[in-house]
Parts: C-alpha cells; structure tokens; sequence
C-alpha cells in the first residue's frame, strides 16, 4: 500500500541559496528594464505603483516576497539560520542520548542520515485517517486495521498483519531509548497517528525523554504539506525546534484517541472546540477529520465533495490528474496518499446511482479518465444527495456510517453536528 503524498517541485523542498536568489533578482531587474510584461505583473503585485527606475534592492524584496519572506535582510536571515543549524547538528545531533525517531512513513529515514542524525527510526504509518477505529488493546487493534487494510488495498492479510505487528510492538520496546522524537506535520493523517502514539506513551510511561516537532509551515515553502518534501538540511534546522512532551500534551492524545474511537462523533466536536491548546494543530486536524461525515446539505464528505468539483470545473480528468488538483489546489489540509485517495473514490464509482464514471479503462488507475454522471451533476446542483447515492458503509473514525440508516452529518461551516434519520 503506498501512502505516499503528491510529489512536488523542487522549490517546495525549502532548501534556499541566497546566491540564486541574487541572481534570480538581478534578471527581474532585468527583464523590468526591457519592459517584460510578466516582471511588470510580477513587481506590481508586491511594490506600488511608481515613476522612478526599479532598483536592485527592490527587484530583492520583491523575489524575498514571493518565497514567503517579508523583506530581502529576512531571506538573507533565513539561509543564514540554515548554515548554523547544520553546523550545530554535526556538533550536537541526537548523538549524546540513545534516540529513537518515530515518523508516520519512511519518507524521512534517508534524510535524517544524510542531516547528520544517528539515532534508529521507526515508521508507525497505520493510516487512521481512512477505516475503522476502536479503543480496543493494542494487540486487538492492530489486527483489526490490519484486516481493514488488507481488504482495502488488496494485500495479503498475512502480510498486513505482519507489517502492523512491527510497528505497533516496538512501542512495547523502548527501554532501549533515552529519548524518543516524533516527527509529525498538521494534517490529519499525521495527526491522528500522533494522537495514538501520545496515547500509548501516556499508557506506557517509558524513562525516555519525549520530544515532538510539529510543522504546519516552513519559511519559503508556499504550499507546504509534509516533512518528507523537505531537504535534509531543513531536518537539521528542525530539530533544535522540538519540544519536550509534558503531561498536558500527553492526556491531549488521549482524549483525541478515546474521542476518534467511539460511535458517535459529540464528544470529538467538543474536543475540537476546546481548541486542544496543547497542540492547536491537532484540533484544526480532528475538525478535518469530521468533515469526512456526510455534509449536512449533500451528504458528501469534503474529499468527495472536492474531488467532484474538480471534475465540475476542469473535467473529464485522469484520477491522477484529479488528485493532484485536490493536493496542489483544493484540499485545506492535504493528508492523503495515491492509493488511499483512489480508495476512497470507489464507493462514488459504483452502485446502482454512481457520481462519477470512468470514460477509458487504462490499466494504472492514475490514467483513467474521470467524469461526473447525471446524478453527480444532481448532487453538486442540491438536488440530490451523495450519502444516499452510496452502496456500502463506511467509517470516520469509530462512527460507523450506513446508507438507509440513521446516521451523523457535519456542518462544518457552523461546527454544528445533526443525527439524520432514513
């Protein structure tokens, strides 16, 4: 199964070199003087309007402010911290404490080498985000997520089984560590396994020292979306950035996986509500979550209900070219990977009433073209709805939703949650 994200550019790997960005500001320069429209367009965006020759310090500010940067000198601060910090990691890495790096994905193991970092790493990538949850015993849990993912994606339940069991037993082994690192963005794939693993340290108690990085944006990434995109120097600029897990942040995950895991969905809003000041990133990551329950006007989960717009305005499509619109685009909080993003299109492809067909039968789903149907038309307009147009149950978290049945919905604009009978 791969939970990979959308790729990216190379400019999203937040790695800047000031020379470059010299030279890139002496061709705006440049090409202004030579009356380029594009650079014209470019420079009123930032500067205001003016009679006088365009100077190098501005055509500076102006490439400073289109990386993210309030001004030239907070650029130049910026590439300068980056040096430092690798210097520092070189000096005073993980090296002086038995570490262990947890990551949900593997997507940063080479990197944290290639930075300078020495200590193990373990990848706990059970993809929460997508089936179903329960406050079971761990042994309990991971069997049955590994059923859910074994069905899902086609592996062999031997297999699934086996991959679960790593990860989730090496939590039960780590009185090797003198300190533990999570490694976590915003989204919420990312942070319902982070809520899980507060949890389970709460449980646990190790002796090691407990610290978390927790990134919602990096200075000169516009469009930032995962750890994993980022240059390993970026890692080592990270790390003096963590901070040690208090007693708060760990009931916090507990709370977040009691409330992830029961049938309904009241005491996860209330959670949300509270703001979760431990980790403000992670309420904004539970009130994602919870608008994958039906929305109270068409019964479409936000993934569903994006991905159909994207067909609306630009469509027929491939379904890579549908999820990328979604990553690059659409989604607030982008947390899925291919495979789970093509996952969870099924349900909308099949059934006697289908949102959506596919128009050429490729062999890689990524090249298969998309298009709405009459009735996903219907659903987009109001005049039909897209939860009773399902053929099979699904599930958000531990709230198990059923097309005939009683069930919950979310408006998410209002925060407000509705109990909807068929």
């Amino acid at each position: 199964m791969s939970t990979s994200k959308v790729p990216h550019s190379p400019i999203s790997h937040g790695r800047i070199n000031l020379e470059q960005q010299r030279k890139r500001a002496k061709e705006l320069l440049k090409a202004i003087k030579a009356g380029d429209s594009d650079a014209l367009l470019r420079i009123s965006r930032w500067l205001a309007p003016r009679s006088e020759p365009l100077r190098l310090a501005e055509a500076q500010l102006v490439i400073a402010r289109e990386a993210g940067f309030s001004s030239w000198p907070a650029l130049k601060q910026h590439t300068d911290s980056l040096d430092h910090a690798s210097r520092q990691l070189l000096r005073h890495g993980d090296h002086e404490l038995r570490t262990l790096h947890i990551r949900c994905g593997s997507d940063i193991q080479h990197s944290l080498k290639t930075a300078g970092f020495s200590g193990d790493f373990l990848e706990f990538s059970d993809p929460f985000c997508i089936g179903p949850l329960s406050a079971a015993e761990p042994e309990v849990l991971l069997r049955q997520r590994a059923d859910f993912l074994a069905k899902a994606f086609d592996i062999a339940p031997a297999d699934a089984l086996a991959r679960q069991q790593q990860s989730y037993r090496k939590l039960q082994q780590l009185d090797d560590y003198q300190r533990i690192v999570l490694w976590f963005e915003h989204d919420s794939y990312d942070q319902l396994i982070l809520a899980y693993l507060l949890h389970r340290l709460h449980e646990i108690r190790p002796t090691a020292r407990v610290e978390l990085i927790a990134v919602d944006q990096i200075p000169g990434v516009q469009r930032f979306i995962g750890i994993g995109q980022l240059a390993p120097e970026l890692l080592g600029w990270l790390w003096p950035r963590r901070k040690l897990v208090k007693e708060a942040l760990l009931e916090l995950g507990t709370q977040a996986w009691r409330a992830l895991s029961e049938p309904s969905p009241e005491h996860l809003l209330a959670l949300i509500k509270s703001g979760t000041p431990a980790l403000p990133m992670l309420g904004k990551a539970l009130d994602r979550h919870l608008q994958q329950l039906p929305g109270q006007q068409d019964g479409l989960g936000l993934t569903e209900r994006l991905s159909l717009q994207v067909l609306q305005q630009q469509g027929p499509l491939t379904a890579g070219q549908v999820f990328r619109a979604l990553m690059m685009e659409r989604e607030p909080l982008p947390y899925l990977g291919d495979m789970m993003f093509w996952w969870l299109l099924q349900p909308l492809l099949t059934g006697e009433a289908p949102l959506l067909q596919i128009e050429d039968q490729q062999p890689d789903w990524p090249q298969r073209i998309l298009q709405l149907t009459a009735r996903g038309e219907a659903v987009l307009r109001g005049d039909a709805d897209g939860f009773s147009a399902r053929a099979t149950p699904y599930w958000v978290g531990g709230v198990k939703l059923t097309p005939t049945k009683a069930h919950w919905r979310y408006h998410a604009e209002h925060q407000q949650l509705h109990y909807h009978s068929t």
